[in-house]
């Protein structure tokens, strides 16, 4: 047995989660490459022991943490804050093994199994992280609820009496067929064995959405399916395989095997292949995968090609959005958050000042009524997360920053901002609010000297696609921040003529906030239904991934340090410095 060494990190929220760290045996020929196993769910990494002894790569150091809730990490068992939680949990912890460890995560694989691999697969998709790839074992993106109508009725108790827990109905015989296994896992007083609902409907709804936009990760990955597993439905995963956007990717079935893959009985048969996939990277690895062409190829622009060209006129779906259409110009307009989208753009700095404000205004009871509906939207709920987001990544810049020069690009009213900056440790030697629409920027002059802040707030009206012009920003910056803008453009030529702009305006070690908008659920009721302030024209959005987004700022010069994203994976807000 490889001795394990005990620590611990402290995660986003403050939070010390435990670990246990392997370190290469064969330290002469490691080269930084390290391992990362995530356990199942209800067990910790005491339970992984024997896949660093059975894998013999005595090359590699092995990492595997207890999931906060789980094992000998803190918080009530099985139970988090939410899903997204566990995934910036797994952010923070290949980082910490970054920094700690010097070993760097282009050198690092992620071997994860059931509600792990979830967690992974999702960590992929909202992250994009540079690791080398993934091994995906029976991941949990479906559990086998047996129960009619479970998730539903789990959703409506959690919304008439808050979060409770499931006790789970596995009995250790249908995990493995490994008689010590077995028999380890009821003796195990580690063992957690409930769930809360919030988890387990934050998986649900994670596996959904990871599938749908599977082609969205890029990272060599390898998928191992159970043949006999009482635990996940098979059809999600062999879903998620054939969307899947990575070059380089491998599905295995392994008839009869129960739900613990590598804990079986003949686990050798998994193993061998997990090993064969790792070494294989690593001897040769996958060439340079671009997305800077993905604005003209690949499965976001296929998907803004869709939602541009109009429906069959006897398409359910045709009526269907034209009757919502109607409904809105004809009764949503007691609304004023709809009547205002109506009149200036549904994207427009005014609407989205109206979301961030949230209180519900309208004409008589009804109107308000609507309004609060509107309002609740999951896409506006979205939007004042990421107002939050934006808040603790100004407050982080401001922390890394001896003094700070900020400029916002498409400040719009101005209101996140200004909200930030009671926030920061010393206040700021300039704030200079850009925004290419007049009455935004006359907008964002009256909340700054209404705020006490005119006499360091400086407005004006400026295309943030100029890169002569943001070259040219006095007082030079050293925290920019684009909010808002690059998703409303599919253009990438555009999105990098800005970002080139402003690498000329700041100097090394500058900061810069940008957001994304790598999923939504209602973007083809968006593309049907709402305007744009262009022109009135329909609202039609190309979705750009993290990972291509990272790509674009990456090229002008910039590395991303941080990262926030929502718990529906909506829209995200990144820090990066200029190198």
């Amino acid at each position: 047995m490889r001795a394990a060494q005990e620590n611990d990190f402290i995660t986003h929220d403050g939070s010390t989660l435990f670990y246990r760290f392997w370190p290469a045996t064969d330290a002469q020929n490691a080269e930084g490459r390290s391992l990362l196993l995530l356990h199942r769910g209800h067990e910790h990494s005491g339970r992984l022991q024997h896949l660093v002894d059975e894998l013999a790569l005595a090359n590699y150091s092995f990492f595997a943490w207890d999931a906060r809730g789980h094992g000998r990490s803190p918080g009530a068992r099985g139970d988090s804050p939410d899903f997204a939680t566990l995934v910036r949990d797994l952010e923070f912890f290949t980082r910490h093994i970054e920094n700690r460890y010097r070993l760097p995560r282009a050198k690092m694989m992620v071997i994860a199994q059931s509600v792990g691999a979830v967690v992974a697969a999702t960590w992929a998709h909202d992250y994009a992280p540079p690791v080398r790839g993934l091994v995906l074992t029976a991941p949990a993106f479906k559990v086998k609820l047996y129960v009619p109508l479970a998730r539903p009725g789990l959703r409506l108790l959690i919304r008439c009496f808050g979060n409770f827990f499931i006790t789970s109905y596995v009995k250790p015989k249908f995990l493995t067929q490994d008689p010590e296994r077995v028999r380890s896992y009821g003796q195990d007083p580690l063992i957690t064995t409930a769930i809360s609902a919030r988890v387990l409907l934050g998986l649900f709804d994670a596996g959904e959405r990871v599938i749908a936009d599977a082609a969205a990760i890029r990272l060599p990955v390898q998928l191992l399916i159970s043949g006999q597993d009482w635990v996940v439905h098979r059809a999600p995963q062999e879903n998620f395989y054939q969307r899947l956007g990575s070059p380089v990717k491998e599905r295995h079935l392994l008839p009869g095997f129960l739900h613990d893959t590598l804990g079986e009985r003949d686990r050798r048969q998994a193993l061998d292949k997990i090993r064969a996939f790792i070494e294989r990277l690593f001897a040769n690895p996958p060439a340079p995968d671009s997305l800077r062409q993905a604005d003209h190829y690949g499965h976001t622009a296929d998907e803004e090609r869709r939602l541009r060209e109009p429906l069959p006129a006897l398409s359910p779906r045709h009526w269907r959005f034209a009757f919502t259409r109607l409904v809105m110009r004809r009764v949503g307009t007691l609304s004023d958050g709809i009547r205002g989208g109506l009149n200036s753009g549904f994207d427009s700095g005014g609407s989205l000042d109206y979301v961030y404000r949230d209180q519900a205004q309208g004409r008589g009871w009804l109107g308000r009524l609507i309004d609060r509906q509107y309002l609740d939207a999951i896409g506006w709920r979205g939007i004042r997360v990421r107002r939050h987001n934006l808040i603790k990544a100004i407050v982080a810049a401001g922390n890394l920053l001896p003094e700070t020069r900020i400029a916002d690009l498409a400040a719009g009213h101005g209101r996140y901002l200004l909200d930030a900056l009671p926030m920061l440790p010393t206040q700021p030697q300039s704030v200079v609010l850009r925004d290419y629409d007049p009455r935004n920027v006359a907008s964002a002059q009256a909340l700054a000297a209404e705020r006490g802040h005119a006499d360091i707030v400086r407005c004006e009206c400026a295309d943030a696609f100029d890169d002569q012009a943001l070259a040219a920003l006095t007082p030079r910056p050293n925290l920019v921040v684009v909010s808002g803008l690059y998703e409303l453009f599919s253009d990438n030529g555009q999105v990098c003529r800005s970002l080139r702009g402003i690498a000329r305006a700041v100097d090394s070690g500058a900061l810069l906030i940008y957001t994304g908008q790598p999923w939504h659920p209602q973007i083809e009721l968006i593309a049907r239904t709402l305007t744009s302030h262009r022109n009135q024209q329909p609202w039609v959005m190309r979705r750009r991934t993290q990972a291509e987004l990272d790509e674009l700022v990456g090229d002008a010069g910039f590395e991303k340090i941080d990262q926030w994203i929502d718990e529906w994976g909506l829209f995200t807000v990144s820090l990066a410095r200029r190198r």
